[in-house]
This record gives structure tokens, sequence and C-alpha cells, in this order.
């Protein structure tokens, strides 16, 4: 009985330390990662299976919530004092409502879905970046935008990525309710679960209008964040050569 409980206890343990690459928080362990930041054996199919959990919203879902929605912004307009039925707001709830399903379409999107045909084996371990990705998503505190800059490196592993493929990746997780530090590590750990890199490296460069047109009101601030895995974290050259190369 004990030997089984210790079990559960540490099943437990790991599960709470796995890294799902949708809300989290606390500790990422990555799939296919050591402990020490490098690349291990680790067989592919146990990443896709977590990515197969990502969708959660379908097309059928969206025409079957608009209704909903819309009657939810129509009940918005009336407790600012506003009149839904005066000509110029008439539309406006179905409007708003499809919007908003378009600014969070990540949720129907699917990291495996992007990615499937488009990781090819290719012997070179120079590093690839692509930087200036445009990025729009929305805070989910306020569900006023955040947008900005994405810059990606990695360091391949005989594997690499359609550079296209990368900023697919920006869109699925910038279109969803975010914080921009949730949003900056999703990208990373994204890439590493695909390609098990040496290491990979993103920062974000980001406005975010709850500052600029609430609050403090700081029109020209902007926010930046950052994840490094692999030697990206642990190599003080190979961060510093990404660094310096996003910004030239």
């Amino acid at each position: 009985m004990e030997r089984s409980k210790q079990k559960q206890i540490n099943k437990n343990e790991n599960e709470a330390d796995s890294a799902i690459n949708g809300h989290f928080d606390g500790r990422v362990k990555i799939p296919g990662w050591s402990a020490a930041g490098t690349p291990s054996t680790a067989p592919s199919s146990s990443v896709m299976e977590s990515w197969r959990e990502e969708r959660t919203r379908s097309l059928e879902d969206n025409e079957m919530s608009l209704p909903s929605i819309a009657a939810a912004y129509t009940t918005i307009l009336r407790g600012l004092g506003e009149d839904p039925q005066r000509q110029g707001l008439l539309k406006t709830p179905r409007r708003a409502a499809t919007a908003m399903q378009f600014f969070t379409k990540g949720y129907q999107e699917k990291i495996i879905d992007v990615l499937n045909d488009a990781i090819f084996d290719e012997d070179h371990d120079e590093m690839v970046i692509v930087k200036d990705i445009d990025m729009f998503s929305m805070c989910e505190h306020h569900l006023v935008p955040i947008f900005g800059r994405v810059h990606i490196g990695y360091l391949p592993n005989k594997r690499v990525l359609g550079l296209s493929k990368l900023a697919r990746i920006v869109e699925i997780y910038s279109r969803r309710l975010q914080v921009q530090e949730r949003l900056t590590k999703q990208i990373a750990v994204a890439i590493t679960e695909a390609l098990q890199p040496a290491g990979v490296g993103v920062v974000v460069e980001a406005t975010h209008m709850c500052m600029v047109m609430r609050g403090v009101q700081k029109m020209n601030s902007k926010t930046v964040t950052s994840t490094m895995l692999g030697v990206f974290r642990e190599d003080p050259k190979t961060r510093d050569e990404f660094l310096t190369l996003i910004r030239s």
C-alpha cells in the first residue's frame, strides 16, 4: 500500500511539472530535454500527444456562440449608457462578436497542424534567426490590444523548420487572451518540442494598450520579455550572439 501511494505521489509531481503548452504556471519541464538543458533522445510521439490537446474551439463553436457573444455586447452597450437600437449601433454587437472571435482565433488552431509537414532533416548546426515578426494579441486582464514584434532564434540539432512556420507559431499563441510573459515562453517551448534543438531564444517587444489608453497612460512605454532555453541559457556567447543579431 505504501509503495502504491508513493508511486501516485511521484506521478502527480511529474504531471504538475510537465510542459503543457497551454496556460501554465510554475516550472516547466520540456519534453526531449535533460535537466542540464541539453537535448535528449525522447521520442517525438510523446510531444505530438501534448499538441493534440491544444484546440479548445472549433468553427462550429464560433457559429453556435456568436449570438450569445453579440447579446453580451448589447448588454455592454446599454451598461455604457448607449442605445443599441440607434442606427450606428444596430449591427455593432454582431460585428464586435465576430471581431473578438477573430482576435482569439488561436484557440481554433493546433501546433501539430502547422508543423506536421514542415520539419526537415538537415545537416545544419548554425544559428537560425527570424526577427521582427509582427504580433497582435489581447490582454487577458482588460481585453484590449497588445501589439509588437517577436524575434526568434534557434540552434538546430540536425532538424530545421520552414521559416514561415515560426511566424505561424507566433500567430497561434498571440491570437489568444494573453499575458506577454506566458506568450514568450509558449513560443519557445513549442519550437523546442517540435525540433529538439540545441537551444532556443525568443524576445518579445510589445506595447500594451492597457498602459497607453488607461492607468498610467504612458504613450511610449514598451515591455520586453525573453525566454532562453538550452545553450541560449547556458552559454553566454550564444545568447550574446543572438541578442546582437536581433538588434542589428
